[in-house]
């Protein structure tokens, strides 16, 4: 039995629910067998990337939390070094298996989930230098850790495949 909050309309009792917001998309229309490929192509790695980056946006969000409460910079030091440990242990194999456009794929939403881009969050937790050598290390194998998701530019076929994945329909 569900109580629901209700109105009264001519005698009758209506029912108020509030629904979720629901997002249609027309269907995608492709030009070639080719695009139809490079798209089957791309969701399947958004598909195997998309739980690293909802997971690291968790993770972002808790340790936000707890690296605000620490009272010094050591006690901040060895909370980054446990969480980096604990990650390592946990997703290190698996992250290494990924490939190239897996990799970018994965900048790209971590920046959606956590509202930063890599290199910010390598700033914040590990300061502007670390920041610097990841970034130059990154750019030697072709990656950009400053680079920012945009859902209704370039991005706009990985956000329509990442709301499918959590609508249900892909």
């Amino acid at each position: 039995m569900y109580v629901l909050p209700a109105t009264k309309v001519a005698g009758d009792t209506i029912p108020m629910v509030q629904l979720e917001e629901v997002v249609v998309y027309p269907p995608l229309a492709f030009n070639s067998a080719r695009e139809a490929k490079r798209f089957d192509r791309l969701t399947r790695n958004v598909k195997r990337v998309y739980p690293y980056a909802k997971m690291a946006g968790v993770k972002f969000r808790e340790l936000e939390a707890v690296w605000l409460s620490a009272s010094s910079e050591k006690e901040k030091r060895q909370i980054m070094r446990k969480v980096e440990d604990e990650l390592k242990a946990q997703y290190g194999n698996e992250l290494e298996k990924l490939s190239f456009n897996q990799g970018k794929i994965l900048l790209k939403l971590v920046d959606r989930e956590t509202g930063n881009s890599s290199f910010e969050i390598v700033k914040e937790l590990r300061g502007a230098f670390a920041a610097f050598f990841w970034q130059t290390f990154a750019s030697i194998f072709g990656y950009d850790l400053k680079v920012r998701y945009d859902p209704q530019g370039e991005d706009m076929q990985i956000e329509y495949i990442v709301k499918g994945i959590e609508n249900g329909t892909l």
